[in-house]
């Protein structure tokens, strides 16, 4: 059906992300596990997702990918789920949304590989050092209750979920702010229903 909404993913990737944010818009969806190296990169996935990468979603007939889209897309395709901002709060949501999704990330991952920009090249570099882009998450996680007000919205998912596995792996320095900006979103049951989910989905270890 076209209508039908699909969530292309693996259990060990960012698809928990998205998983995260179906769970919270409570629509029903169906679930395409895709292997690393073999289904992720076969034809017909491809055709889907050029990158061969997860997450994806597929409604309507349209695709959606990049974890922030989805978050965005599926608060306002569903806004009964009450994750959309906002007239008040739009200006904070978008851009933090957009802020974890560019430089955050991309100062996370060249901290990941030992990419240091020298400082007299940090006005070349989107997110300017490593330290400004981690001191402004901290900034927008602190300011208000949520990132665009007194409410949970997508993009607290989106940034909580950023936080909790990038200072897992310790891409991001664990902070006290983080860790407890992390904690409230994490606690929600929709987080807990879908890592849940993802779990019992993980490969069973050979035996």
């Amino acid at each position: 059906m076209s209508d039908e909404l699909v969530l292309y993913t693996n259990p060990m990737s960012r698809g928990r992300v998205t998983r995260w944010m179906l769970e919270e818009v409570g629509a029903p969806y169906r679930v395409e596990i895709l292997d690393y190296g073999t289904t992720m990169k076969a034809p017909a996935y491809l055709a889907i997702n050029p990158m061969g990468k997860v997450p994806a979603i597929r409604h309507n007939g349209k695709v959606v990918t990049e974890n922030a889209a989805i978050c965005a897309y599926l608060a306002e395709t569903f806004p009964a789920a009450g994750l959309a901002p906002r007239p008040s709060e739009r200006a904070d949501y978008y851009r933090w949304l957009f802020f974890a999704a560019g430089p955050l990330e991309y100062a996370a991952t060249n901290h990941a590989f030992g990419l240091t920009p020298p400082p007299e090249r940090a006005a070349a570099v989107g997110y300017g050092s490593y330290a400004a882009a981690l001191d402004t998450l901290e900034y927008a996680v602190t300011r208000m209750p949520f990132i665009a007000g007194d409410r949970f919205t997508a993009a607290d998912l989106y940034v909580g979920a950023l936080l909790g596995y990038s200072m897992q792996f310790g891409t991001i320095e664990k902070r006290p702010a983080f860790e407890m900006y992390h904690a409230k979103v994490a606690d929600r049951p929709a987080a807990k229903r879908a890592a849940q989910l993802d779990d019992a989905a993980m490969p069973k270890p050979a035996t």
